[in-house]
């Protein structure tokens, strides 16, 4: 049976590599459209359709003192005003319900985080949106077990819906990756492999989660290798710098070596 559809100009599960992109969270709005901008000069270039996607609000930091974002309404409006500047479609995080209709309105794609992976009401109303969903799989989720998230979906008449691989716990403040869930989760929906939340180290680093970004080549060339639809990375143009999950995220400059070489193996496979 085919999953394939389309958001904006990107189809999804139609064989062709697709990248979700962006940073972590909306910083602020320039900085949100200077990342778009380069993405999407590289992503042009190379001929890889391209989501932009950042979050309004980071609800699950680990510390009460960490940056969580714009906020909602701010935030929705921020990447309404992204698409219709750059014509990307645009994907954004819900953790609640009741956020659902509103993020609706600023993007294409809701994405439900990883630990809410299994929060009926919130894929319920996500479903309702008629929007894509990307649903990230818990790090405490066996692959076949996502078949009742897809399930849940599918109840609101909605089958717009791809599943992202973004590790597994193993052991305290540390994630492996087991590729084999990624076939296993592909006959259930469109995958997308997430190359920089796989290589986090949560809660590690003194209230913050570290990272292994020099893994982040390795585990994304094994997954295309393995067959996914798309790639998900958070990009930064100054990880050092950056207001959530800089540890884990891919230094802009890296973004093209990558894609390039993650499109010659994607065209080896296919």
């Amino acid at each position: 049976m085919s999953h394939e559809f389309e958001v904006g100009s990107v189809h999804v599960g139609s064989g062709e590599l697709f990248l979700i992109a962006g940073p972590c969270v909306i910083e602020n709005e320039a900085h949100v459209r200077k990342m778009a901008d380069a993405i999407q000069r590289v992503t042009a270039d190379l001929g890889i359709p391209y989501i932009f996607k950042a979050s309004y609000d980071k609800a699950n930091r680990t510390s009460v003192t960490s940056f969580r974002g714009p906020g909602l309404k701010e935030g929705t409006a921020i990447l309404r005003r992204l698409a219709e500047s750059t014509g990307l479609p645009v994907l954004t995080d819900v953790h609640e319900p009741s956020q659902c209709e509103i993020a609706a309105e600023g993007a294409d794609v809701l994405q439900i985080p990883a630990f809410l992976c299994r929060q009926t009401d919130l894929l319920l109303a996500a479903g309702k949106t008629g929007r894509a969903i990307n649903v990230k799989k818990g790090q405490f989720v066996a692959p076949w077990d996502m078949k009742h998230t897809v399930e849940k979906i599918a109840t609101t008449g909605n089958s717009r819906v791809f599943l992202t691989e973004r590790g597994a716990s193993f052991g305290y403040n540390n994630l492996v990756v087991d590729m084999r869930s990624l076939p296993v989760m592909r006959k259930l929906a469109p995958v997308v492999f997430d190359g920089t939340h796989s290589v986090q180290t949560p809660s590690a680093a003194n209230g913050v989660s570290g990272g292994q970004p020099e893994f982040i080549p390795v585990l994304t060339r094994a997954a295309v290798a393995a067959g996914v639809d798309g790639i998900f990375l958070e990009v930064h143009d100054n990880p050092a710098e950056a207001k959530s999950d800089g540890a884990n995220a891919l230094d802009l400059k890296y973004l093209r070596p990558l894609l390039e070489t993650l499109l010659a193996i994607h065209k080896a496979v296919s």
